[in-house]
Protein backbone atom coordinates (compact mmCIF):
# COMPACT_ATOMS: atom_id res chain seq x y z
CA UNK A 1 0.00 0.00 0.00
CA UNK A 2 1.12 3.34 -0.93
CA UNK A 3 0.85 6.12 1.81
CA UNK A 4 0.38 9.81 1.03
CA UNK A 5 -0.76 13.14 1.24
CA UNK A 6 -2.21 14.24 -2.54
CA UNK A 7 -3.25 17.17 -3.52
CA UNK A 8 -6.26 17.56 -4.94
CA UNK A 9 -7.10 21.28 -6.55
CA UNK A 10 -5.30 22.87 -3.55
CA UNK A 11 -7.21 20.31 -1.10
CA UNK A 12 -4.38 18.71 0.35
CA UNK A 13 -5.75 14.77 1.02
CA UNK A 14 -4.22 11.60 2.87
CA UNK A 15 -4.94 8.52 1.21
CA UNK A 16 -3.64 4.98 0.80
CA UNK A 17 -3.95 3.01 -2.56
CA UNK A 18 -2.38 -0.44 -4.03
CA UNK A 19 -2.43 -0.74 -7.53
CA UNK A 20 -1.51 -4.97 -7.55
CA UNK A 21 -3.56 -6.00 -10.01
CA UNK A 22 -3.38 -5.16 -13.70
CA UNK A 23 -6.16 -4.67 -15.66
CA UNK A 24 -8.57 -4.77 -12.55
CA UNK A 25 -10.94 -2.19 -11.04
CA UNK A 26 -10.40 0.09 -7.88
CA UNK A 27 -12.12 -0.25 -4.96
CA UNK A 28 -12.87 3.16 -3.79
CA UNK A 29 -14.12 3.34 -0.01
CA UNK A 30 -15.61 6.29 0.95
CA UNK A 31 -15.84 7.27 4.98
CA UNK A 32 -18.91 8.39 6.77
CA UNK A 33 -19.70 11.32 8.54
CA UNK A 34 -17.13 10.62 11.38
CA UNK A 35 -15.09 8.20 9.36
CA UNK A 36 -11.47 7.87 8.39
CA UNK A 37 -8.85 5.59 6.13
CA UNK A 38 -8.03 3.68 9.75
CA UNK A 39 -11.74 3.16 11.24
CA UNK A 40 -12.32 1.41 7.73
CA UNK A 41 -9.61 -1.38 10.13
CA UNK A 42 -8.75 -4.61 7.92
CA UNK A 43 -12.78 -4.83 5.64
CA UNK A 44 -10.72 -3.09 2.61
CA UNK A 45 -7.45 -4.89 2.23
CA UNK A 46 -10.27 -8.22 2.98
CA UNK A 47 -11.88 -7.38 0.42
CA UNK A 48 -9.83 -6.58 -2.28
CA UNK A 49 -8.19 -10.18 -1.63
CA UNK A 50 -11.29 -12.16 -2.44
CA UNK A 51 -11.60 -9.94 -5.27
CA UNK A 52 -8.53 -9.52 -6.47
CA UNK A 53 -9.41 -5.61 -6.95
CA UNK A 54 -6.66 -2.72 -6.51
CA UNK A 55 -8.18 -0.60 -3.30
CA UNK A 56 -7.86 3.00 -2.85
CA UNK A 57 -8.76 4.35 1.03
CA UNK A 58 -9.02 8.19 1.56
CA UNK A 59 -9.74 10.75 4.36
CA UNK A 60 -11.91 13.50 3.02
CA UNK A 61 -10.65 16.98 3.64
CA UNK A 62 -11.03 17.59 7.73
CA UNK A 63 -10.84 14.05 8.51
CA UNK A 64 -8.35 11.78 9.56
CA UNK A 65 -4.73 12.80 8.06
CA UNK A 66 -6.18 15.06 5.50
CA UNK A 67 -5.83 19.15 5.92
CA UNK A 68 -8.19 20.44 7.77
CA UNK A 69 -11.82 22.29 6.56
CA UNK A 70 -11.46 25.54 6.43
CA UNK A 71 -14.85 26.13 8.06
CA UNK A 72 -17.09 24.08 9.30
CA UNK A 73 -20.17 25.86 7.37
CA UNK A 74 -21.58 23.23 4.70
CA UNK A 75 -23.79 24.42 1.75
CA UNK A 76 -27.11 21.84 0.99
CA UNK A 77 -25.00 20.56 -1.94
CA UNK A 78 -21.38 19.63 0.19
CA UNK A 79 -21.78 15.31 -1.32
CA UNK A 80 -22.35 16.67 -4.59
CA UNK A 81 -19.30 18.80 -3.83
CA UNK A 82 -17.81 15.68 -2.36
CA UNK A 83 -18.18 13.32 -5.44
CA UNK A 84 -16.73 16.35 -7.46
CA UNK A 85 -13.76 15.89 -5.44
CA UNK A 86 -13.69 12.28 -5.68
CA UNK A 87 -13.59 12.60 -9.52
CA UNK A 88 -10.60 15.05 -9.29
CA UNK A 89 -8.77 12.13 -6.90
CA UNK A 90 -9.08 9.67 -9.45
CA UNK A 91 -8.21 11.68 -12.35
CA UNK A 92 -5.06 12.42 -10.30
CA UNK A 93 -4.37 8.96 -9.75
CA UNK A 94 -5.10 7.69 -13.09
CA UNK A 95 -8.03 5.53 -12.36
CA UNK A 96 -10.40 4.44 -14.68
CA UNK A 97 -12.49 2.04 -12.98
CA UNK A 98 -14.15 2.71 -10.17
CA UNK A 99 -16.11 0.52 -7.66
CA UNK A 100 -17.43 2.72 -5.18
CA UNK A 101 -17.97 1.11 -1.75
CA UNK A 102 -19.45 4.13 0.39
CA UNK A 103 -20.92 4.18 3.96
CA UNK A 104 -23.53 6.55 5.41
CA UNK A 105 -22.28 9.97 3.98
CA UNK A 106 -19.81 8.06 2.07
CA UNK A 107 -23.02 5.97 0.29
CA UNK A 108 -24.57 8.87 -0.71
CA UNK A 109 -21.44 10.33 -2.32
CA UNK A 110 -21.11 7.42 -4.04
CA UNK A 111 -24.32 7.31 -5.62
CA UNK A 112 -24.18 11.24 -6.52
CA UNK A 113 -20.23 10.22 -8.63
CA UNK A 114 -22.12 7.48 -10.01
CA UNK A 115 -24.78 9.68 -11.66
CA UNK A 116 -22.32 12.59 -12.29
CA UNK A 117 -19.32 10.65 -13.40
CA UNK A 118 -20.96 7.30 -15.18
CA UNK A 119 -17.95 7.21 -17.61
CA UNK A 120 -15.65 6.24 -14.86
CA UNK A 121 -18.01 4.07 -12.13
CA UNK A 122 -17.63 0.05 -12.91
CA UNK A 123 -20.48 -0.46 -9.77
CA UNK A 124 -21.48 1.16 -6.14
CA UNK A 125 -21.70 -0.64 -2.98
CA UNK A 126 -24.04 2.14 -0.93
CA UNK A 127 -24.17 0.54 2.65
CA UNK A 128 -26.72 3.11 4.69
CA UNK A 129 -26.33 6.01 2.14
CA UNK A 130 -29.47 8.65 2.34
CA UNK A 131 -31.23 9.82 -0.78
CA UNK A 132 -33.65 12.13 1.74
CA UNK A 133 -33.63 13.72 5.01
CA UNK A 134 -35.97 11.41 7.76
CA UNK A 135 -37.22 12.54 11.12
CA UNK A 136 -34.80 9.12 12.09
CA UNK A 137 -31.40 10.76 10.71
CA UNK A 138 -32.54 14.04 12.78
CA UNK A 139 -32.69 12.22 15.66
CA UNK A 140 -29.91 9.89 15.13
CA UNK A 141 -27.80 12.60 14.68
CA UNK A 142 -29.08 14.56 17.23
CA UNK A 143 -28.04 11.80 19.59
CA UNK A 144 -25.19 11.42 18.78
CA UNK A 145 -24.26 14.87 19.41
CA UNK A 146 -25.74 14.34 22.66
CA UNK A 147 -23.05 12.10 22.80
CA UNK A 148 -20.03 14.19 22.17
CA UNK A 149 -21.11 16.70 24.73
CA UNK A 150 -22.03 13.74 27.66
CA UNK A 151 -19.72 11.13 27.05
CA UNK A 152 -15.92 10.15 26.05
CA UNK A 153 -16.86 10.41 22.21
CA UNK A 154 -14.64 13.33 21.56
CA UNK A 155 -11.44 11.53 23.16
CA UNK A 156 -12.10 8.33 21.19
CA UNK A 157 -12.65 10.50 17.98
CA UNK A 158 -9.45 12.34 18.82
CA UNK A 159 -7.62 9.12 18.54
CA UNK A 160 -8.42 8.88 14.50
CA UNK A 161 -8.98 12.72 13.66
CA UNK A 162 -6.46 14.46 16.13
CA UNK A 163 -7.38 18.24 15.99
CA UNK A 164 -10.47 18.07 13.54
CA UNK A 165 -12.82 16.37 15.96
CA UNK A 166 -14.56 19.44 17.11
CA UNK A 167 -14.61 21.22 13.53
CA UNK A 168 -15.46 17.82 12.23
CA UNK A 169 -18.38 17.20 14.26
CA UNK A 170 -19.64 20.41 14.27
CA UNK A 171 -20.07 20.84 10.68
CA UNK A 172 -21.74 17.32 10.60
CA UNK A 173 -24.45 18.39 13.07
CA UNK A 174 -25.15 21.42 12.27
CA UNK A 175 -25.81 20.73 8.76
CA UNK A 176 -27.91 18.23 9.71
CA UNK A 177 -29.89 19.37 12.03
CA UNK A 178 -30.85 22.74 10.24
CA UNK A 179 -34.00 23.33 9.00
CA UNK A 180 -33.17 24.64 5.27
CA UNK A 181 -31.38 20.96 5.08
CA UNK A 182 -34.79 19.11 5.83
CA UNK A 183 -35.44 19.88 1.86
CA UNK A 184 -32.34 18.10 0.69
CA UNK A 185 -33.07 15.19 -1.14
CA UNK A 186 -30.81 13.81 -4.54
CA UNK A 187 -33.68 11.13 -5.91
CA UNK A 188 -33.77 13.36 -8.91
CA UNK A 189 -30.12 12.14 -9.71
CA UNK A 190 -31.24 8.61 -9.43
CA UNK A 191 -32.01 8.07 -13.17
CA UNK A 192 -28.74 8.94 -14.13
CA UNK A 193 -26.93 5.75 -12.25
CA UNK A 194 -26.54 3.27 -14.74
CA UNK A 195 -23.53 1.40 -13.13
CA UNK A 196 -24.42 -1.96 -10.57
CA UNK A 197 -25.71 -1.24 -7.33
CA UNK A 198 -25.59 -3.22 -4.25
CA UNK A 199 -27.21 -1.48 -1.23
CA UNK A 200 -26.87 -2.49 1.64
CA UNK A 201 -28.56 -1.82 5.11
CA UNK A 202 -28.97 -2.91 8.52
CA UNK A 203 -32.74 -3.52 9.52
CA UNK A 204 -32.53 -1.36 12.75
CA UNK A 205 -30.18 1.22 11.36
CA UNK A 206 -31.16 4.35 13.50
CA UNK A 207 -30.02 7.04 10.73
CA UNK A 208 -32.72 5.77 8.28
CA UNK A 209 -35.49 3.17 7.08
CA UNK A 210 -35.68 1.09 4.51
CA UNK A 211 -37.23 3.35 2.54
CA UNK A 212 -33.94 4.78 1.65
CA UNK A 213 -33.46 1.38 0.33
CA UNK A 214 -36.62 1.45 -1.66
CA UNK A 215 -36.66 4.58 -3.12
CA UNK A 216 -32.90 4.53 -4.34
CA UNK A 217 -33.71 0.32 -5.94
CA UNK A 218 -36.82 1.87 -8.17
CA UNK A 219 -35.06 4.95 -9.26
CA UNK A 220 -31.59 4.30 -10.78
CA UNK A 221 -31.60 3.12 -14.37
CA UNK A 222 -29.01 0.24 -13.52
CA UNK A 223 -29.53 -3.12 -12.19
CA UNK A 224 -30.21 -3.08 -8.39
CA UNK A 225 -30.13 -5.50 -5.49
CA UNK A 226 -30.04 -5.20 -1.71
CA UNK A 227 -28.99 -6.67 1.20
CA UNK A 228 -31.23 -5.86 4.32
CA UNK A 229 -29.79 -7.39 7.49
CA UNK A 230 -32.05 -8.39 10.63
CA UNK A 231 -30.85 -7.15 13.99
CA UNK A 232 -28.16 -4.73 12.09
CA UNK A 233 -27.75 -0.97 12.65
CA UNK A 234 -25.99 1.64 10.67
CA UNK A 235 -22.32 -0.11 10.47
CA UNK A 236 -23.04 -3.67 9.06
CA UNK A 237 -19.44 -4.22 7.95
CA UNK A 238 -18.21 -3.61 11.63
CA UNK A 239 -21.36 -5.39 12.69
CA UNK A 240 -21.47 -8.28 10.73
CA UNK A 241 -17.93 -7.76 8.85
CA UNK A 242 -17.98 -11.86 7.34
CA UNK A 243 -21.10 -11.18 6.14
CA UNK A 244 -20.57 -8.40 4.36
CA UNK A 245 -17.44 -9.25 2.69
CA UNK A 246 -18.68 -12.25 1.64
CA UNK A 247 -22.00 -10.81 -0.08
CA UNK A 248 -19.80 -7.51 -1.43
CA UNK A 249 -17.06 -10.11 -2.94
CA UNK A 250 -20.18 -11.96 -4.74
CA UNK A 251 -21.56 -8.81 -5.75
CA UNK A 252 -18.11 -7.45 -7.24
CA UNK A 253 -17.13 -10.77 -8.89
CA UNK A 254 -20.25 -10.79 -10.94
CA UNK A 255 -19.93 -7.64 -12.36
CA UNK A 256 -15.90 -8.26 -13.40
Amino acid sequence: MERRIIDVNGKKLYAEYSNSYENKPTIVFLHDSLGSVELWRDFPEKLAAETECNILIYDRLGYGQSFPMPTYERENNYMETEADVLNDLLKVLNIREAILFGHSDGGTIALITAAKYPEKITAVICEAGHIFVEDVTVKGVANALHAYKTTNLSDRLRKYHGNHVEIMVKAWTEIWLSGRFRDWNIEYLLKDIYAPLFFIQGENDEYGTLEQVQKTLSGVSGTSEKLIIPGIGHTPHKEVPEMVLKKSAEFISSII
